[in-house]
Parts: C-alpha cells; sequence; structure tokens
C-alpha cells in the first residue's frame, strides 16, 4: 500500500544577497505537503529553533566517557493545523497565525502554507559547525496523524550574530617582541618586534602586520605569518580544543647579519566565522603568529596576537567604516 504522505519540505526566503538572519528579522516561507490520496490530519506544526551543542568521547582505559552539553536559545512554534476537541465534534479548522484556515482532511496534490517568524531579541552567537560541536538554526515541521508515526522535516538557516564580543579595546594597536639567541648548529642572535593596527577586524578586511627583524645571526631567515582558528568545546566541566589554519603566508628571506622591516597584508576570508564567545559549550577565537623560519633551529622563535572577527554589520563595523578619524 502507497503511503498517503508523498513529501514534507520548507522553503524560506532569502532576504539579503548572503542568506542570512540576524536578531529582529523575519523568517518566511512556505511548507510544502504533497499527498497521494485523501489524508486526516490531527496536527501540523513549524518550529523555528536556535540551540547549540558539544559532543565527544575520551576513552580511559576500557572505558568510553561521553561529554555532552547543550544550550537552547529559542524555540518558536507556529501550528498551522491543529485537532481541537468541541462539543459533538471530533475536530476542527483553526485559525493560523496569517488569518487563514485550513481543514484536517488533506485533499491529494500539492499544497503549500506560508509561515512567518520574527528572530527574538537577545546576544545569541552566530552559526557554526566544528570537529566536536556546533550551533545551529533550524525550521522543523512534524505532521502526525493517528495511528501513524509523525512525518517530518528540517532545513537550516544561517545565523549571523550582530553583539560585539565584551572585549575592550578593539580599536587599540598590538604589540609583540621576541629575541632568541641561537644555538647548536647557528650562532648569534634574531629579534622581532611584530605590530598590529588593532585587534578587531571585519570579515574581508585585511589585516596589516608590521614586523622589524633583526637577523645577528648567521642563517638567512624567513618571516612567517599565520591566521589560525581555535575551536573549544565544554561539557561537564572538560574542554577540549582543536586549530585550524585560516590563512598561511610567508615573506622574503631575510639575509644574515641585516636588519629589515616587513610588512605583510592578511586578507581574511568573508566566508570565516565571526568570533564567537557568548556560547556556554562552543568558543571560537583567532590568534595570529609570527614566527621566523631558521634551518636547524630547534624551535623557531614565535610572537602570537590576538585577533577578534566580527560581521561587517556589527556595531564595530559601523566603527571601522569612520576609522582611523580625520
Amino acid at each position: 500500500m502507497a503511503r498517503s504522505i508523498k513529501n514534507i519540505s520548507i522553503i524560506y526566503d532569502a532576504i539579503n544577497q548572503e542568506n542570512t538572519f540576524s536578531c529582529g528579522d523575519f523568517i518566511s516561507g512556505r511548507l510544502i505537503l504533497e499527498v497521494r490520496k485523501e489524508t486526516k490530519i490531527d496536527s501540523l506544526l513549524i518550529k523555528a529553533k536556535g540551540k547549540a551543542r558539544a559532543l565527544w568521547t575520551e576513552r580511559y582505559g576500557q572505558v568510553t566517557v561521553v561529554y555532552y552539553d547543550k544550550e537552547k536559545y529559542f524555540t518558536l512554534e507556529n501550528y498551522i493545523i491543529q485537532e481541537e476537541k468541541g462539543d459533538g465534534q471530533d475536530f476542527q479548522t483553526l485559525l493560523t497565525g496569517s488569518g487563514e484556515t485550513y481543514s484536517n482532511i488533506v485533499v491529494p496534490g500539492i499544497h503549500e502554507y506560508p509561515f512567518t517568524f520574527q528572530i527574538p531579541q537577545g546576544d545569541m552567537p552566530s552559526s557554526f559547525k566544528g570537529t566536536s560541536g556546533k550551533i545551529f538554526y533550524t525550521l522543523e515541521a512534524k505532521l502526525s496523524r493517528s495511528m501513524r508515526a509523525p512525518s517530518k522535516t528540517k532545513t537550516k538557516f544561517t545565523f549571523i550574530s550582530k553583539t560585539d564580543p565584551l572585549i575592550p579595546d578593539l580599536m587599540e594597536p598590538q604589540f609583540g617582541i621576541k629575541e632568541e639567541k641561537m644555538k647548536v648548529f647557528n650562532s648569534g642572535n634574531v629579534a622581532m618586534n611584530i605590530r598590529t593596527e588593532r585587534i578587531g577586524y571585519l570579515q574581508g578586511e585585511g589585516l596589516k602586520i608590521t614586523a622589524e627583524i633583526g637577523n645577528n645571526s648567521s642563517r638567512n631567515i624567513v618571516p612567517k605569518f599565520r591566521l589560525y582558528q581555535k575551536q573549544s568545546f565544554f561539557a561537564r566541566g572538560n574542554r577540549r580544543v582543536y586549530t585550524k589554519n585560516v590563512l598561511k603566508e610567508a615573506g622574503e628571506t631575510i639575509s644574515a647579519s641585516t636588519h629589515q622591516t616587513v610588512t605583510k597584508v592578511l586578507t581574511i576570508p568573508n566566508s570565516v566565522c565571526p568570533t564567537i564567545l557568548n556560547c556556554k559549550v562552543v568558543h571560537v577565537e583567532y590568534r595570529l603568529k609570527v614566527y621566523l623560519d631558521i634551518p636547524f633551529a630547534a624551535k623557531d622563535p614565535e610572537v602570537k596576537l590576538p585577533v577578534v572577527i566580527l560581521s561587517a554589520d556589527s556595531e564595530f563595523g559601523k566603527m571601522v567604516s569612520i576609522w582611523p578619524p580625520s
């Protein structure tokens, strides 16, 4: 026997070219239901949800421990069809939020049910998918019938936070100094003074690095620049950390016994996730690492500086648009 429900799906409308949503935005679309034969529906529900979760396992000898935690941001519900018992009735149609009524008896064919949700205001993190956790925002539908398993569908949408992280001095320049004496196969010493214009940058913006490098050694050295992402996941009082390269570039070779000022601009990808610190179970941070590649060195000297990446639509983005002041 063919199933009555042929397909159930959700389509939502984009409100910008990036197809992203933020606090206060309306997300509208249609729930598409295709049925093969006349069907009685007990309820048809659509939800908008935002939540985060962290999940990983660790082995301790013969024991596997599961680490799991979650955080919920909102759940919005809209019943398109809902059975409501009344005197002398088994069911009746209900008004939806759009003011339309829909029958519990659905005839064969394709049916479209419009919906609209407004995303709540609040300090909610941007969508993110990492190695041991994720932050996700979804539209979910559930169709219930008597004596049948529910039919469900789900689709994700991308949420971008416009709330700036609570980090002071985002516009302040950053400095880092490192000096190291060569050992074993090398002689002399090397030193570097690293500067960036500020700690906060927007997606798609250029991160300018100025490196004053003194090569008082017997070897040629190569300055290298790395922007990496640090993912942290929290559950049951434990933390799991991963790092992932975002950008990696090398400068020109600096000859032995010379001093040189090197300028490098790393363009932050538009697609990179903004910094996330306002989630209980998932953090996303960034670091700039500048190091000197020295042949036969036991360890390359390095300087690390924090970098905060923000959405161009954030309050910080408005500050950057008029920076530096005239």
